[in-house]
């Protein structure tokens, strides 16, 4: 048996504890000490920073602002999630079937991901969602829906639903290739078995595939929990002059706290309650995390 090589572990593993230390642990520690402190910019030395305990979480649970951004968020998370992640693991057991052609399938539906958020915005607020000449405008008004085609998609009480279908949309590809992974993981003894058994598709589906993908369900949701508390470019398209109740998520609010509102003469900044907006954004994903990893099992193969 040979001996670890302890010098070579070190050289290599150096300079990846150096980045992480740097970029993810250092700027974790100091943006939840700052939470605590009254600071105006993040790049104010600790000499102005001035101890207020919880005052900067009080201050924004007591913000109309950030407790709708939190609810934006939540149906972004809950509604959004559920209608992506049914699409996504409805096209990964279809690709994984036998389809003809899967891999051109599998592309297209993952192309949206390829495309920057700002340009797939774009596309849909001038070309989806226009009501004179957009992608729906032309549907209503071929099948007869007058009404309908003049719908404004962007309007208030339609924006925030219009950008969660748009923000939706190119995100199904990117779960449906982690569901795919991990279905293509199953072996295929099972489904054969299950074939010469009788059972039909869906009994396939509930009795064997479901349950040999448990934890490819709980890295799902975990990402997407990510994905949720880290929406910012969205809002910032569909609501680009100021904060819109409609569209606004947590990092937009903060973004103004620690940069302040482009649109204002007086530049107010919260660099602060900025940190805490982090905080409180960091603790939603480890909560998610830790809540998936009770409710969702292990996988029906694992040990």
């Amino acid at each position: 048996m040979l001996k670890p090589n302890k010098p070579a572990i070190v050289i290599f593993l150096t300079p990846a504890v150096l980045c992480y230390v740097v970029v993810f642990l250092y700027p974790t520690i100091r943006t939840t000490i700052m939470s605590f402190f009254a600071v105006e910019s993040v790049s104010d030395p600790l000499s102005k920073w001035s101890f207020n305990g919880a005052a900067n979480y009080l201050k924004l649970f007591d913000t109309p602002v950030f407790i709708q951004s939190l609810k934006n968020i939540g149906k972004l998370w809950s509604v959004g999630g559920l209608s992506v992640m049914i699409l996504a693991l409805i096209f990964a057991v279809t690709l994984t079937g036998g389809l003809k052609a899967a891999k051109f399938f599998r592309s297209v539906i993952y192309l949206p991901n390829v495309v920057s958020a700002v340009a797939m915005g774009t596309m849909w607020i001038n070309y989806v969602y226009n009501s004179d000449y957009g992608l729906l405008h032309n549907i209503f008004d071929t099948l007869g829906f007058t009404e309908a085609s003049k719908t404004l998609w962007t309007g208030p009480g339609l924006r925030f639903w219009s950008m969660v279908a748009a923000y939706s949309f190119g995100m199904v590809g990117y779960h449906m290739l982690i569901f795919i992974s991990g279905i293509e993981q199953i072996p295929k003894d099972f489904f054969e078995a299950a074939f010469l058994e009788g059972a039909n598709v869906f009994q396939r589906f509930f009795y064997i595939t479901l349950p040999n993908i448990r934890g490819v369900i709980r890295t799902n949701i975990v990402m997407w929990t990510v994905f949720a508390v880290g929406f910012f470019v969205w809002g910032q398209l569909f609501s680009p002059v100021n904060l819109s109740n409609d569209t606004v998520s947590p990092l937009n609010y903060m973004y103004q706290l620690v940069f302040g509102a482009s649109s204002s003469a007086t530049t107010v900044r919260d660099s602060g309650a900025g940190a805490a907006i982090g905080v409180i954004l960091m603790l939603s994903v480890v909560v998610v995390f830790f809540a998936t990893s009770l409710i969702v099992r292990k996988d029906a193969t694992e040990v």
